[in-house]
């Protein structure tokens, strides 16, 4: 099994380093403090420098901020050049949003091979959503040990790589979007009268339960809303309200935005 170096330890890279299904752990984070804290958690090793990080590791996922990620590929090109002179080129995991293979390859060198993903917090209980694209010098069996590798984390999907922005705007953005309608669920039964604890978890078990019937039953997500909805009933109340208010039309706007900022940071 290869080595995994992380480069940065903040809420995405902690998540996919808490599933991940390898024994050899490196990592690093500017905050130092942090990289200690997350390396006790997972019986990791963390390292003094980025470039430490490269030399080590066999594959190395960048774990930085889409923002910063510049200035980190710049840091390591030198070491992931040098194991590429050496025929031991790492693998290089990257989960900035917005930034293209060919932009990684444009600062780490053409022949370095790269993996592009986008997964999402829920990783972080092994429910994640996790796209995955790979550069033409990833060999087959890098990519299925990553798979393996982020197996523990949730769902792994291949896609084209033309895509990724879409799947940002849609699962990488998503739970926070459908964290705000457990939450406005939950305020509405508080209104109602229900008392905050139950209202949160009725809110959150349905959401929770909608979302299995979705993928269980295979049935599309109109059909099962109109098996809850009754000529003259509540139901049909409720959703006249959120068409009232641009339901439908807000949440597309809401994943379009998304997508339209992964493409910005690109």
């Amino acid at each position: 099994m290869s080595i995994i170096s992380c480069i940065g330890s903040g809420n995405m890279g902690f998540a996919l380093m808490s599933a991940a299904q390898v024994a050899d752990i490196y990592i690093t984070d500017a905050d130092s403090e942090k990289a200690r804290h997350a390396a006790a958690f997972l019986g990791a090793k963390v390292l003094s420098s980025n470039v430490e990080a490269v030399e080590k590791g066999d594959i190395i996922f960048l774990a930085v901020k889409p923002q910063v990620l510049q200035q980190v590929l710049a840091e390591i090109t030198p070491a992931a050049n040098k194991k590429l002179n050496s025929n031991r080129a790492p693998v290089f995991v990257s989960m900035a949003a917005g930034w293209s293979i060919a932009k990684i390859q444009g600062i780490l060198g053409a022949k370095i091979p790269v993996v592009r993903i986008m997964p999402n917090t829920p990783a972080l209980i092994g429910k994640g959503m996790i796209a995955l694209s790979a550069s033409p010098e990833v060999s087959a069996n890098s990519v299925s040990e990553i798979e393996k590798i982020l197996g523990g984390a949730g769902i792994i999907d291949k896609v084209e790589e033309r895509f990724m922005d879409a799947v940002t705007g849609l699962s990488g953005s998503g739970p926070a979007f459908v964290y705000l309608f457990i939450e406005a669920l939950a305020d509405g039964g508080v209104s109602a009268g229900l008392p905050r604890d139950k209202a949160l978890r009725y809110a959150a078990q349905t959401a929770l339960g909608a979302a299995a019937m979705v993928q269980e039953t295979g049935k599309h997500p109109g059909e099962l809303k109109d098996m809850v909805t009754s000529p003259g009933g509540t139901t049909i109340a409720g959703i006249a309200a959120l068409e009232d208010g641009a339901f439908r039309s807000t949440v597309i706007k809401a994943v379009e935005a998304a997508w339209k900022r992964s493409i910005e940071l690109g």
